[in-house]
């Protein structure tokens, strides 16, 4: 059997976005129904990466050592609630440094890809914004379009691309998902 990999962008998608940037565990609040549907995932046999960009680290606003400790918290919480995390890539770069990992880009796949050794092509890719579903896209995975986030507003761009799917949040995605 092949592994099924799934990809998750994280503000916005598991915990609430703070239209900036969440920079201590403290900061770090869970979606409603998120835990439920990461559990949900790992007892269906997915394997979950996440994908999400920081500029807060370029930013100087937190170090990647500070940024870990709110991972591990997330992780933690996970891991606590029945759910598994196997792998978070992220980019560290501000939008104006036209790196090759900020979503759209995807190198963040491509690293997820390398350092696993899997292939992420045809799979699903979870966000809230326009830049995780042009990722999505790009990459060859399958967008799921949440509204948490800024999942209404990406939902009113002329630019947004075709998606799979829009769902209130990730639970009820994930219940799209698991039918598949």
């Amino acid at each position: 059997m092949t592994d099924k990999y799934i990809v998750l962008d994280r503000d916005g998608v598991i915990n609430e976005d703070l239209w900036g940037y969440v920079t201590t565990p403290s900061e770090f609040k869970f979606i409603k129904g998120s835990l439920e549907g990461i559990k949900k995932l790992t007892e269906s046999g997915f394997k979950i990466t996440i994908a999400t960009n920081q500029a807060c680290i370029s930013k100087k606003i937190i170090t990647d050592s500070e940024l870990a400790l709110v991972h591990n918290y997330m992780i933690n919480k996970i891991e606590n609630s029945g759910g598994k995390i196997e792998y978070i890539a992220y980019c560290p770069h501000a939008p104006e440094e036209s790196c090759k990992c900020r979503k759209p880009e995807v190198g963040l796949l491509k690293k997820t890809e390398e350092d696993l050794g899997i292939n992420l092509q045809g799979a699903f890719f979870i966000g809230d914004k326009e830049s995780d579903m042009g990722c999505a896209v790009n990459f060859g995975c399958r967008p799921i379009l949440l509204k948490t986030g800024y999942g209404q507003i990406s939902l009113e761009s002329e630019s947004l691309p075709e998606v799979e799917g829009v769902f209130d949040d990730l639970l009820n995605a994930v219940e799209y998902i698991v039918k598949k």
